[in-house]
């Protein structure tokens, strides 16, 4: 089966790589996985190589991240560690499911890259507008064992109404509702809000764009126990940065244990 996208879509001329930032799992004290990044070959940021990409480009630049990053990865993993690759992927670049997945199927069997330990996100702020193709993106993802999450929740166009349609196996909070979480009772109160939400629908919740010691904290009392951002670590390009294990240990200790999965189980 030849999709749409496959018979139609433009030749890439962009360069690009990718940079890898790791997910803190505070209650094992250990990283969890990381989440591939797009920049230039010089080091050029997400948006710079996005805006040089155009519509009819779309589709053969979702497919030849998804190769790029399980290449990288497979080649910088350590052996024998059980890690998650996040991949942002484009709902509405997605033409047909099975169709468009076997790139992402060839590259993870040529690197020997297990398909359970890759996870999709729905790319930031993209909107969806056909619910039902992406139950069935999500659907077919499933069937191969990968993992979804619904990135940036809490903002732009990730709401609950998402987590009702989907309910995909993680969600990353926003760094909206994130950032200063520690002096706002609102914000406090929302993610609460979210986490119980989440866990009594048996998905996990991380929290993306955590910048200071105080918003972990009161993360990690609000029971979430994946985290990501500059706190943890910056991105490195086409490298696994080092964490800040230490400082991450004791504080996930004085935080306390908090509730729920380490890890998303696909259905």
């Amino acid at each position: 089966m030849t999709c749409n996208g496959c018979r139609t879509s433009t030749r890439l001329d962009v360069d690009f790589s990718m940079a890898f930032q790791p997910i803190y799992d505070a209650d094992p004290g250990r990283v969890w996985g990381y989440e591939a990044l797009v920049r230039g070959v010089s080091g050029e940021g997400a948006y710079e190589i996005l805006s040089r990409v155009t519509p009819e480009q779309m589709y053969r630049f979702d497919q030849d991240c998804r190769v790029k990053a399980i290449e990288l990865a497979a080649r910088l993993f350590p052996a024998g560690e059980e890690l998650m690759l996040s991949i942002n992927f484009m709902p509405n670049a997605v033409y047909e499911p099975a169709a468009c997945l076997r790139a992402t199927l060839r590259a993870a069997e040529r690197y020997s890259f297990p398909t359970s330990s890759i996870m999709f996100e729905f790319t930031e702020n993209e909107e969806v507008t056909n619910t039902a193709h992406l139950q069935n993106i999500i659907a077919e993802y499933r069937r191969h064992h990968f993992t979804t999450a619904i990135d940036d929740f809490g903002a732009g166009h990730a709401g609950l109404g998402l987590l009702v349609d989907f309910q995909p196996d993680l969600i990353k909070i926003d760094m909206k509702l994130v950032r200063g979480i520690d002096t706002s009772p609102a914000r406090r109160a929302v993610v609460t809000g979210v986490v119980d939400i989440a866990r009594e629908l048996g998905i996990t919740v991380l929290a993306e764009g955590v910048e200071t010691e105080a918003e972990f904290l009161a993360l990690r009392a609000a029971d979430v126990r994946l985290f990501q951002g500059y706190w943890v670590a910056r991105p490195a390009f086409e490298e696994l940065p080092g964490i800040r294990t230490e400082l991450i240990r004791q504080n996930a200790e004085l935080a306390g244990p908090s509730v729920g999965p380490s890890h998303p189980t696909p259905a």
